[in-house]
């Protein structure tokens, strides 16, 4: 499990490392793993490390201090600072002899050919917007990489801001991004991830829980996942494997709830049956379609005992999803909730073992903000979505963030390629079987959007940018076996 810092939560670590007297360790571990990277890139030619006055400062003189030992041609161009590390490391770093030399835009223009770029200028402290003479620094690193100059970020590009996924002004593009303990939301999140090319994640000498009470969010691995992921006995029956109803379909939408049946038989769902009150199509012989003249009464009339293990509601459901979505959720059965069904009035209307799956947009009309809001700060608005929703929230994208009451997780891979219609109503599906299955809402979710990325992942070999939903439905198998390391994982067999 990979722990997500915000800015607060990198300072508060930083003070304690100071009380225990290992923050100069620290940024000693930091700037060795910053050489390290540059010689495993780019192991000829010469080095120039930028360096500012902050702690990033301080691990760029680690840096070429560790270059320059090594036998690398390195050279500093310096900001004035008074962060004491910095200056400590700067007299250390001219003590063997290294050359220090102010920094400006011009220098570095005349200074960056035929060399690699180090950006230690600005790291998870900085607050837009750029001051002019910097901004003038990071134009000529953009201008340098321009000319094919390699670059690479300690911790973060200058220019960004740790919390937000957009750009707020100038900043740098970095072929590799060096990072230290935790992710931040800048390096995963949209535009702004772009420009950390390779993200990096150096460990430092910590004690495992100073990082996990600081974190806002954490990334699970597979390997974190794997053992939530359902296992049969060899004697399971349909039966026993989930009954999965997909509620959905509506004039002109018949393909979504078709594609969410498709998802939950290919996420293991031993029984699915799509009711809708148009004609769906018949994508695969093993899915049962029931049409109803009258689909609200159909659901009101269904006795406790007929009811399925768990649903989803809402793909290309149509102007009736608030109301049926509202009789569906007095049920109490564990429910997915999408496109059409996630509707503003079904605040408070929610439980226990709700699955709210919005995107951006959707969660902007839930939430009452605009889109960029949301897509500014995923986390910020995956937290809000939940606390006004309840139950457990996805807010898809790339990555996707859950959360659940004092708890986000943040999802990892994908393929852009899976910006396509039916995306969603796959994963619908997908969760819905793993809730059948007996997952919790929480785990069904973070391994239900892992499993649609993986099998993504797995599509876009063949198709790439052309993938489409039911290509991805067709490799969650595959994934499956590689969240399991390669075995479908049968006790006795």
């Amino acid at each position: 499990m990979t722990p997500i810092l915000t800015p607060d939560g990198v300072r508060q670590l930083d003070a304690r490392l100071e009380r225990a007297r290992l923050l100069d360790l620290a940024m000693e571990d930091a700037g060795r793993a910053v050489a390290a990277e540059v010689q495993r890139h780019w192991p000829q030619g010469q080095v120039l490390l930028l360096a500012g006055g902050g702690a990033n400062g301080g691990d760029a003189f680690v840096a070429a201090r560790h270059l320059l030992t090594q036998g690398r041609a390195a050279r500093v161009l310096a900001r004035p600072s008074t962060h004491p590390l910095t200056r400590l490391n700067r007299r250390r770093w001219q003590a063997v002899g290294g050359d220090t030399r102010p920094l400006s835009a011009a220098a570095l223009s005349r200074a960056a050919r035929d060399t690699v770029l180090v950006d230690g200028l600005l790291g998870t402290g900085f607050r837009p917007p750029v001051r002019d003479t910097l901004a003038a620094v990071l134009e000529a690193v953009s201008a340098a990489r321009a000319r094919g100059v390699p670059v690479l970020a300690i911790d973060l590009p200058s220019g960004l801001d740790a919390t937000r996924a957009d750009p707020p002004g100038p900043s740098v593009q970095a072929d590799v991004t060096v990072t230290f303990a935790a992710l931040k939301p800048a390096l995963l999140f949209w535009e702004a991830a772009a420009r950390c090319g390779q993200v990096v994640l150096a460990p430092l000498t910590v004690p495992p829980d100073w990082l996990s009470d600081l974190e806002v969010a954490a990334q699970p691995d597979d390997a974190d996942l794997a053992p939530l992921l359902p296992v049969r006995s060899a004697g399971a029956h349909k039966g026993v494997a989930g009954r999965v109803w997909i509620v959905g379909g509506h004039a002109g939408t018949v393909g979504a709830p078709a594609l969410a049946g498709l998802g939950a038989l290919r996420a293991g769902a031993g029984l699915v049956t799509l009711h809708a009150a148009v004609d769906l199509p018949l994508v695969t012989p093993e899915l049962m379609i029931h049409r109803h003249a009258d689909l609200p009464a159909f659901l009101a009339g269904t006795a406790p005992d007929r009811r399925p293990d768990a649903l989803a509601l809402g793909m290309g459901l149509g102007p009736d999803a608030a109301s049926l979505a509202r009789e569906v959720l007095r049920w109490q059965v564990p429910t997915v909730l999408d496109a059409d069904a996630l509707q503003p009035e079904l605040s408070g209307h929610g439980h226990a073992a709700c699955l709210w799956t919005p995107h951006p947009g959707e969660a902007a009309r839930l939430l009452g903000l605009p889109t960029p809001d949301i897509t500014r700060d995923p986390i910020g608005a995956a937290r809000a979505l939940q606390e006004r929703l309840g139950g457990v929230v996805i807010l898809k994208g790339g990555p996707s963030v859950v959360a659940r009451a004092g708890e986000l997780s943040v999802s990892r891979g994908g393929h852009p390629g899976m910006a396509s219609a039916g995306m969603g109503d796959t994963l619908s599906g997908v969760l819905a079987a793993l809730l059948g299955q007996g997952l919790s809402t929480w785990d069904a979710a973070r391994v239900g959007v892992r499993l649609h990325a993986r099998a993504g992942e797995r599509a876009a070999e063949q198709f790439a940018y052309g993938l489409g939903a039911t290509d991805v439905a067709g490799e969650l198998g595959r994934a499956w076996m590689d969240l399991r390391g390669g075995s479908a994982h049968l006790p006795g067999v």
